[in-house]
């Protein structure tokens, strides 16, 4: 009973090619091309991988780098299916990127590489920063470096042995303070010299 299921969740992932490198070889008859390609895949509701394949023909080489994608897929915490839960940072090698939540509407603000990502893993608000290198393997990883240390708050609540609700309770208090409140804040210290 397995199988029709697991078709099922492979028919619907979506996978995009990133990137194509060609290399040359010299032998003695001139010169053999190889191909290199980068793919994401993901099921647009928190489920993203990548992989690279190595053929003589393209789409050899994208099937390759398909197949690696689904086996190394990873589940991100995504918060009300849009967005990420907090701002984090990837690394890899020398690619550093810069992940940050947005509201609702922003769009995927990010370039080639990470949109990939972002467009597989069903995100629809984010902004990024590509600070590092430009190679599209090292952004792609570290993208997937900042992913996997993703937190929601029900890992948190967990780890500390609290109630989600304590959790966003907190998320809650930081964003309610307004400039209304700061204006009653300074009138009531006015008041009291």
């Amino acid at each position: 009973m397995a199988r029709p299921e697991r078709n099922r969740e492979e028919s619907e992932l979506i996978e995009k090619l990133v990137h194509i490198n060609r290399v040359a070889k010299v032998v003695k008859g001139g010169r053999r091309f190889g191909f290199a390609a980068l793919v994401v895949v993901g099921d647009q509701r928190g489920r993203v991988g990548f992989g690279n394949g190595k053929a003589r023909e393209v789409p050899e080489a994208i099937r390759k780098a398909t197949e690696a994608a689904k086996k190394n897929m990873i589940r991100v915490p995504l918060r009300e299916g849009r967005t990420l839960h907090h701002d984090i940072r990837g690394r890899w090698g020398a690619g550093r990127v810069l992940l940050r939540t947005a509201q609702a509407g922003t769009g995927i603000i990010a370039g080639g590489p990470m949109r990939a990502v972002f467009e597989a893993l069903g995100v629809q608000d984010v902004v990024t920063k590509s600070q590092g290198s430009s190679n599209p393997y090292n952004m792609v990883r570290a993208t997937f470096d900042a992913l996997v240390n993703q937190n929601s708050p029900r890992q948190i609540a967990a780890k500390r042995g609290k109630k989600v609700a304590d959790i966003v309770a907190r998320r809650g208090d930081i964003k309610v303070v307004g400039a209304s409140d700061e204006g009653d804040d300074a009138a009531e210290a006015n008041s009291a010299e």
